[in-house]
């Protein structure tokens, strides 16, 4: 009994329990920061990603521009910030208006889904500017709204819209408003859309023979592209153009001769 209990006596300065090292304390002290700091940073940058991608749903998304079909308006690799409340609240695409609409249905054809993950994946880096906008993604100039007839081209070679010329300051120096001629229609509640770089642009021009006649429907638009956020020698506005301002509304009765193309309105 007493030699245990001198044993037990002599435990708290025996040498198998060394005073604590200062230099120990202060390491294992910093792990314990920087663990929780290095979580605190996790979580903020996830925190960011998340708000980002909330903003590009809901509000304003950048987008890659991928080619020259807006050129000079655009350019290759020109990140674009595309205004998603601009018709959120019961306003529609203007003629002149620059938009970014999903072609699926009325410039390409529905495919089959792809590998979620890497869908998502894909989605997620185009949502904050990082990748190339999907390939059912595009980017026009509205030319035609519903009820409006839209022909090419008049005896100077110039568009006309609800019979009256349209000049486009906006095009590419030395093309001409369009080599296909049309004359057309545009149905309620859809738009005819042309690129700026017309001799470079696929648009509603090419697909006047396929399903909906190269109509994109309003509901299928984005949103409107208003700022160039890079490169940083390019950011501006993207400038709103006049050319339409002299086009009256369509007549509420619809066009009195039956055009080529998608029939009257």
């Amino acid at each position: 009994m007493d030699t245990e209990a001198q044993h037990t006596e002599r435990d708290p300065s025996s040498p198998a329990d060394p005073p604590p090292d200062p230099a120990s304390d202060d390491g294992s002290r910093s792990v314990r920061v920087s663990g929780p700091s290095w979580r605190r940073t996790g979580l903020t940058g996830a925190a960011c990603v998340v708000f980002l991608l909330l903003l590009s749903h809901f509000v304003a998304q950048p987008f890659l521009i991928p080619s020259g079909s807006m050129e000079p308006t655009l350019q290759v690799g020109d990140r674009i910030l595309v205004n998603k409340l601009a018709y959120r609240f019961g306003s529609e695409p203007r003629r002149g208006d620059v938009v970014v609409f999903d072609g699926t249905g009325s410039f390409v054809r529905e495919h089959p889904a792809g590998n979620p993950v890497t869908g998502l994946l894909h989605d997620a880096a185009a949502a904050l500017g990082l990748a190339a906008p999907d390939e059912t993604d595009f980017v026009k100039r509205v030319v035609g709204v519903g009820g409006d007839r839209v022909v090419c081209c008049d005896e100077d070679g110039r568009i006309t819209v609800n019979d009256t010329r349209v000049a486009e300051p906006y095009l590419t120096p030395g093309d001409r408003p369009s080599d296909v001629p049309f004359d057309i229609v545009v149905p309620p509640g859809t738009l005819w859309v042309m690129g700026d770089h017309r001799s470079q642009s696929s648009d509603s021009r090419d697909h006047l023979g396929s399903p909906g006649g190269g109509m994109v429907p309003v509901d299928k638009v984005v949103g409107r592209a208003d700022w160039i956020v890079w490169p940083f020698a390019r950011w501006t506005t993207v400038t709103e153009t006049d050319a339409y301002d002299a086009v009256p509304a369509p007549p509420a009765s619809g066009h009195p001769t039956g055009p080529r193309g998608s029939g009257h309105g």
